[in-house]
């Protein structure tokens, strides 16, 4: 039998070639992205901070940055784009370690070794820690699935407008310019 990891020691362990998150105690290895995946998350993450800069949202996160969402035992997630809004943003600044809690919108882009039970796994529990919205982004079908807090689910297609709604305020790209 195994123990479970904590947080605090995922964050003293060794950085290098592997990418871990925990869920619920457990570390799993995240494998490092295709040259598309890529591609797609930089192209959005830029859209998405550009836009929370220019008008005073938030703050955007880009790969990598963990989010502990569930404790003893813990869970730490790492979404592809999160964004939080200014709200949410301590006085004291933007803790040093994982981020306490879920953003307000977290995305995932799929890549080509993810399953579906992995990409609703992961929305299951964004959105059950607080996360507002959660985008899927799903380059090989060219869609964009949106997940909300009610419980209501759109999928996009390229000829459809992505809007931020009232998570980020005014945001709204055509989902084929998305996948350039």
């Amino acid at each position: 039998m195994s123990q479970n990891v904590t947080a605090n020691e995922l964050s003293r362990m060794p950085r290098g070639r592997l990418r871990y998150e925990l869920v619920q105690g457990e570390l799993r290895q995240m494998p490092l992205f295709g040259g598309e995946h890529g591609v797609v998350a930089t192209h959005l993450i830029s859209l998405l901070a550009d836009h929370a800069q220019s008008n005073h949202l938030g703050i955007v996160f880009g790969v990598g940055i963990g989010f502990k969402i569930a404790a003893n035992p813990d869970t730490v997630r790492a979404p592809d784009i999160a964004f939080i809004g200014h709200e949410r943003i301590p006085a004291s600044g933007i803790p040093r370690g994982f981020w306490p809690g879920a953003p307000d919108l977290a995305v995932e882009v799929v890549s080509p070794g993810d399953t579906v039970y992995e990409v609703d796994e992961k929305v299951e529990e964004w959105l059950a820690a607080g996360a507002r919205a959660v985008w899927i982004v799903n380059p090989k079908r060219r869609t964009i699935t949106i997940h909300r807090a009610s419980g209501e689910t759109t999928t996009l297609r390229e000829d459809e407008q992505l809007s931020g709604e009232d998570v980020v305020p005014d945001f709204s790209y055509r989902v084929a310019d998305i996948f350039i």
